[in-house]
């Protein structure tokens, strides 16, 4: 027994100190739009109107705050090739790892609208309204989920293998209401907030390459970063991870960035 517990001791002290010899860095970048912030377009509401039209739902495919112009719902992750080796992942992350995500049908659109998911994590979809709602969730490396989800209900769903963009989740019961689910197998995932900024937590030291991501566009290849026009390949940039914080500053996006094309 006094053998057993020294293993066990042996090994605590042994994972304690490996993980206080690595080192790890937060990525931090704040994305403006270079322009005039445009007004959001309002939804076009058809359906269950007593109810939806309620609320002032607005098209979230460009989300622009106009008080400082920083631009919502761009996606950054960590990039893993096909071949690649996977990162090591900070002991914090495992807290989180078999969670429940929640997407809520709320107030007629998707809240979040950008949802992160890992693929060891659960997709909770809800319906807060007093309508039905179905969730279509239009996947590529996982089966595509089509589900009515009744006022007050919820259904879970998995997404075991890493998908290489972000799925579309639409209402086609309401077809304004469209959203987004990112899943990748590792957490180093960051949705920029309402005033522009992601910050992507607990990176391991060393040099990665990082995709930059917007519904609009597709990839974010046309940047200015440091006043200079930069262009970033199918929105890569390979960058080094340093200890502590690691901020790219601002980054410029021009309104052409976001003409559908």
């Amino acid at each position: 027994m006094h053998r057993m517990n020294y293993l066990l001791m042996t090994i605590v002290v042994l994972t304690a100190s490996a993980t206080q010899a690595a080192e790890w860095g937060d990525l931090t970048a704040t994305f403006v739009y270079d322009g005039k912030a445009p007004a959001p377009a309002k939804a076009s509401v058809t359906k269950d109107v007593a109810f939806c039209g309620k609320f002032d739902i607005v098209d979230e495919s460009l989300v622009v705050n106009s008080a400082n112009g920083g631009v919502a719902n761009i996606v950054s992750y960590l990039y893993v090739g096909r071949t690649d080796k996977q990162p090591s992942v900070h002991p914090d992350y495992e807290k989180s790892a078999k969670d429940e995500i929640k997407l809520d049908n709320n107030q007629c659109r998707f809240e979040p609208h950008m949802t992160i998911l890992r693929t060891s994590q659960t997709l909770a979809v809800a319906n807060s309204d007093t309508v039905g709602h179905n969730t279509n969730i239009s996947a590529l490396d996982n089966p595509a989920q089509n589900i009515l989800v009744p006022s007050g209900g919820q259904t879970k769903m998995t997404f075991p293998l890493e998908e290489r963009f972000p799925l579309g989740v639409a209402c086609n019961i309401h077809p304004w209401m469209q959203g987004k689910v990112i899943v990748k197998s590792h957490p180093y995932v960051a949705v920029s907030d309402k005033d522009g900024k992601l910050t992507i937590k607990n990176l391991p030291v060393g040099k990665f390459t990082f995709q930059f991501w917007h519904e609009r566009p597709g990839y974010v290849t046309d940047v200015t970063l440091d006043g200079k026009k930069t262009s970033w390949r199918r929105g890569r940039v390979e960058l080094t991870i340093k200890p502590g914080q690691n901020d790219l500053g601002t980054i410029k996006l021009a309104p052409s960035v976001f003409v559908e094309k």
